[in-house]
């Protein structure tokens, strides 16, 4: 399993918005398909054993997982991200060892290998099955995806529960898997703050944004929907309620809007308890995710049933917290689908792409019979292509996943791992202004 931070929503809008990390940072793209393709081909290298964990530098590039520069016991080496990466698995280690009882992620003390100085430019963060990986942003809307602490506890949880319960990363169950890695990330935060839920101002990705942003933060668990509202990010679509679930086909039937209704319940549950974190509604979620009874692709419902059950003494708050946002614990909460697409008309090759922690999604189309410099080469590219005969690959959370609408055939969505280098390069062309540039996040 593997997941990325920066949701497709929000690389939508900036794709949209002219201003420079539209296509700086758009190597992404390409980045990011060679290492699902070697995730999915089994090349990823796993940690070195030993040390609790390691922090290493990949230089700019995107070789995983670098070399190694601290590991755990040893001091600051003063490169801010390593020693950021290095104070925060420190610290997340902490908090599930010492709060839940777990050893690492796999629950056996397994090392952790964390990479920084991904790329250049890179604007995300992932878990990608083996390795906790991140960018230093764009310089221009995201700084270090190390400085706050709560993105690298966010990430940590993926692990966590793709060695639990696997939460399959599409509709409901999808948009719970971000939910349980944003709860983990919150306790983390609080904890080292030194705050009670009270105290604590409920935002994920505080600090991500650079000066000029109109940002608090990413998400706001308390407020779903408000976390930002700039002229290049435009206004936070998140939900808080089950009356206005997304249906929609892009970032896996939107897991990171829909995200924000399992984030509220959570907020909810966790004030109706009071008093720490970790120590009241994070306990009772981290119960549910260990107790053997969620399934892979438990809805709302199904998952809040659990956390009710497994609550003790504060399972009436619970079932109430999960009630105020619509979903029903004893599952008479709907379950939403994903609705269908339209193809694109013939002779237009359309692309999509969606995703990553921010949840934005970007699209770009060709038309093969106009004077767009890109239509000869879409043109050879799609030549005799069958998407249908693409083996298919299960989504990965936090990743990037494409739709190809290609002269008016049916949409076909894959996740990134499933591209091949013809696939790549055509995302690439299509979500670029020109074939030679970089493509647009």
């Amino acid at each position: 399993m593997t997941c990325q931070f920066v949701p497709p929503y929000l690389l939508r809008r900036l794709a949209e918005s002219g201003l420079a990390v539209a296509t700086t940072s758009g190597q992404t793209l390409q980045l990011d398909s060679t290492l699902r393709a070697r995730r999915s081909e089994g090349l990823v290298t796993p940690p070195s054993p030993g040390a609790a964990w390691v922090v290493h530098d990949a230089d700019n590039g995107t070789s995983l997982p670098g070399r190694p520069v601290r590991e755990a016991g040893a001091p600051a080496v003063g490169d801010v991200a390593v020693d950021e990466a290095a104070e925060g698995i420190t610290a997340t280690l902490a908090l599930f060892a010492e709060e839940f009882g777990r050893s690492s992620y796999d629950g056996r003390g397994v090392g952790v290998s964390l990479t920084v100085h991904y790329e250049k430019d890179y604007d995300n963060a992932f878990w990608d099955g083996a390795h906790l990986v991140f960018g230093d942003g764009d310089a221009e809307v995201f700084d270090r995806f190390t400085k706050p602490v709560d993105v690298l506890a966010h990430e940590f949880t993926h692990a966590v529960t793709e060695k639990t319960v696997g939460l399959a990363y599409e509709g409901q169950s999808g948009a719970l898997n971000e939910a349980v890695s944003d709860a983990f990330a919150a306790c983390l935060k609080q904890r080292v703050l030194g705050q009670s839920v009270d105290t604590a101002d409920w935002l994920i990705g505080e600090g991500l944004f650079l000066p000029g942003v109109r940002a608090r933060a990413l998400r706001d668990m308390a407020a779903p929907g408000t976390a930002y509202d700039d002229p290049a990010l435009g206004k936070d679509p998140q939900v808080g309620h089950l009356d206005d679930f997304v249906e929609t086909t892009d970032d896996n039937g939107g897991v990171h809007l829909n995200s924000g209704i399992p984030n509220r319940a959570f907020h909810l549950a966790a004030t109706g308890i009071g008093g720490l974190l970790w120590e009241g509604a994070g306990r009772v979620w981290y119960a549910a995710l260990t107790s053997g009874d969620v399934a892979t692709d438990s809805d709302f419902a199904s998952f809040a049933g659990v956390t009710v059950s497994v609550a003790g003494e504060h399972a009436d708050v619970v079932r109430d917290a999960w009630l105020a946002v619509g979903v029903d614990p004893s599952g008479g909460a709907p379950v939403t689908g994903r609705p269908e697409r339209a193809s694109a008309p013939a002779g237009v090759v359309a692309v999509s792409r969606s995703g990553g922690f921010a949840g934005r999604t970007t699209g770009g189309v060709v038309d093969l019979d106009g004077p767009d410099p890109r239509a000869t080469e879409v043109r050879e590219l799609v030549a005799g292509l069958d998407l249908q005969r693409v083996k298919p690959a299960a989504p990965m959370p936090d990743m990037f996943v494409y739709t190809f609408e290609i002269c008016g055939a049916d949409p076909v969505v894959l996740p990134e791992q499933a591209l091949s280098d013809r696939l790549h390069r055509l995302a690439r062309v299509v979500l670029s202004d020109q074939g030679e540039g970089p493509p647009l996040r």
